[in-house]
């Protein structure tokens, strides 16, 4: 974490997300109806779609919408039948960049994925050449000034995983990708609200990039936002302001 702050970046990515508000909801539907098909329409009894209806609903997402996407990825409604894909490269400076893909058409998406990282600088690589550098996880974010001694303590009693502590004085809760929501959950109630928080691929080293650097690898992060089958993008890129 040394050198630039955890927290200013995240806020800075919430923002970038809060403008493209439209397209995470097609992605938030598109993602509970493929969990939907894999795990069964029960929410409790799969975690996957746990954490894609809570996410549905934290983007005000509404029940009805919820509960379409549900039906379709159960088969009671007829809809897409979507595959996931996943493409490993490197971008500015050898940076790792991991993109999720939800799509019909996989002769589509590898087009539009590999022009992305080539025109912008990046380089498709094989299956695997990045993912090893990426752990899969859940984080939630707490803003400078919490408690740190008792959020620790809260925090590995609620069953997560680590804490960690930034230098911007912030603190990251780290959990498994499934006891995300029930760490969370009890945090809350135990009145530690998190500021930001999901499951995502977690680098394991960052890669800080300012001026020049930075403005080259973010083009090339909005090129795959731009891509309509593009789920998530994880990079051990932190492109500071």
């Amino acid at each position: 974490m040394a050198g630039h702050s955890k927290w200013a970046n995240i806020q800075h990515r919430k923002g970038r997300q809060d403008a493209k508000k439209g397209k995470i909801a097609t992605r938030l539907i598109k993602e509970i109806t493929v969990a939907s098909r894999m795990g069964g329409s029960s929410v409790d009894g799969n975690p996957r779609l746990r954490l894609a209806v809570d996410k549905a609903y934290d983007n005000n997402l509404t029940k009805d919408t919820v509960e379409r996407a549900i039906k379709r990825g159960a088969g009671e409604v007829d809809g897409a039948n979507y595959e996931e894909v996943r493409y490993e490269g490197y971008g500015i400076n050898g940076a790792a960049i991991i993109v999720d893909c939800l799509t019909d058409n996989r002769q589509r998406t590898v087009a539009e994925v590999r022009h992305a990282f080539n025109k912008y600088g990046g380089n498709l690589g094989t299956d695997g050449s990045v993912a090893f550098m990426f752990k899969h996880c859940g984080t939630l974010l707490f803003a400078p000034g919490v408690d740190e001694d008792k959020l620790m303590e809260a925090a590995l009693e609620a069953g997560a995983d680590d804490v960690v502590s930034n230098e911007d004085g912030s603190m990251e809760v780290v959990t498994g990708p499934y006891d995300f929501v029930q760490v969370k959950e009890t945090l809350a109630k135990l009145g530690f609200k998190s500021d930001a928080g999901e499951v995502t691929m977690k680098a394991q080293n960052e890669v800080v990039f300012t001026g020049d650097d930075a403005a080259r690898m973010q083009k090339l992060l909005d090129a795959f936002d731009a891509v309509d089958d593009v789920q998530d993008v994880y990079t051990s890129a932190v492109i500071e302001d």
